[in-house]
């Protein structure tokens, strides 16, 4: 049996890769920081909420100036950011694709409506798919802090009015109202059908911005020149396409139905808008409140998983820390026969997809080193580096999908079948 420079098998240095690399694959999918995380670490949060005011904020200022109509479609569709990826990707596809021809297409995809809508607004869709990190959190605040997210675009576009940033013109109207005996701002598009999508610099447009750094999350698309103010690039036909809407006094977005039902060749009545579980296609919720919400919350299987993985790691790293050199050996020699009869059975990591357990740990001190590892890391990078930023966690997640490719030795040749 071969042995490294620290005088252990290749089976052992297998071991520990694989305590290493799969803890951390697993620890990145914890549920964000609750409450009492977020305040040790300085950031004041309201009990009970997963964004702190100063989270909404820097989430809000890229498209609080956006028409009312654009700002829910682009909430509503935030929610499903798997299918905005999928959505953008197509659209670049099928850039030729306009009007009916492109409402045609869109009848055999199955992604959310609110998502094939963007499809007709190719610079916000590009936007959402180019900053999907920024994307996921504002899906998961709409669903987690509706009223709030709301209540802060209106103060957002309160600080740009009196910054002298936000007036009527030709490509935005700009109004004050009453509703629910609350002034609010609405902004609309002059002609109904086409859509003017403003760009412009969220750590300037609402005057000197009031945290100590300019807001993170920001898009300049091709051509946009920097200023202080609000830049257009030339209107959108959209039709009905666009068909989302506000209700500023009850702080929540509904439909325009008869768009709708114009754009989605369907038959609704309902104006209520309703988050579609299914659209999500596994994408985690980011709080337990919202899970729960949507019947996919508590997840006790799987968090008990992860704490049993926890104490069974921890008891390893114990047990072999505490081992002199023969006992180590004497042990690993032990798997190695159990391993190897278990790697042409129903183990291997051919029959387990990826290797995961390719072959055990043999199998592994036979492989070691050989190269075919690379295979099953490659194909966990590639699985996960549409989300590499989402929810915050891009550095740790990009890591442990780097370590991990250790434990998923083999891809398809772990062992067992070929």
């Amino acid at each position: 049996m071969k042995t490294n420079r620290m005088g252990l098998s290749r089976a052992a240095a297998g071991a520990f890769a694989l305590v290493l690399a799969v803890e951390p694959a697993v620890l990145a999918q914890q549920p964000a920081p609750q409450p009492a995380q977020a305040a040790a670490s300085g950031q004041t949060q309201p009990s009970g909420k997963t964004f702190t005011q100063k989270d909404l904020d820097e989430l809000l200022a890229p498209v609080a100036l956006y028409p009312d109509a654009l700002l829910a479609q682009v909430f509503m569709a935030s929610a499903y950011p798997l299918e905005v990826v999928e959505a953008a990707r197509w659209q670049k596809q099928n850039a030729s694709l306009k009007d009916k021809q492109l409402e045609d297409a869109l009848q055999a995809r199955t992604w959310d409506a609110s998502v094939k809508s963007l499809t007709a607004v190719p610079q916000v869709l590009t936007m959402m798919n180019e900053k999907l990190d920024w994307t996921t959190k504002l899906g998961d605040a709409f669903l987690a802090q509706q009223e709030q997210m709301l209540k802060t675009v209106q103060t957002l576009r309160e600080k740009a009015e009196q910054a002298g940033n936000l007036k009527t013109s030709e490509q935005m109207t700009v109004k004050k109202e009453t509703e629910n005996n609350v002034q609010v701002i609405k902004i609309e598009s002059p002609k109904p059908d086409v859509v003017y999508v403003p760009t412009y610099n969220p750590a300037t447009v609402y005057g000197p911005w009031w945290y100590s750094y300019p807001p993170p999350y920001y898009y300049y698309p091709p051509g946009y020149a920097y200023g202080a103010g609000l830049a257009f690039a030339t209107g959108v036909f959209v039709g009905a396409a666009i068909w989302g809407n506000i209700g500023w006094g009850n702080n929540n977005v509904n439909i325009n139905v008869n768009k709708y039902n114009n754009f989605n060749k369907s038959n609704i009545s309902n104006g209520n808008w309703n988050h579609n579980v299914d659209h999500r296609k596994g994408a985690a919720y980011r709080d337990n409140a919202t899970a729960q919400k949507y019947n996919r919350g508590g997840d006790r299987q799987a968090a008990a998983s992860r704490e049993q993985f926890r104490g069974r790691a921890d008891q390893g790293r114990s047990q072999l820390s505490s081992m002199d050199r023969g006992q180590l050996n004497n042990s690993i020699a032990s798997a190695d026969r159990s391993a190897g009869n278990r790697g042409n059975g129903n183990y291997g990591g051919g029959d387990r997809g990826g290797g995961n357990f390719g072959g055990g740990a043999g199998q592994a001190s036979q492989r070691t080193g050989s190269g075919n590892r690379s295979s099953g890391g490659a194909q966990v990078s590639q699985r996960s580096g549409g989300f590499s930023g989402a929810g915050g966690g891009g550095a740790s997640t990009r890591a442990a999908s780097s370590r991990g490719s250790a434990s998923r030795g083999g891809g398809g040749r772990g062992g067992g079948r070929r």
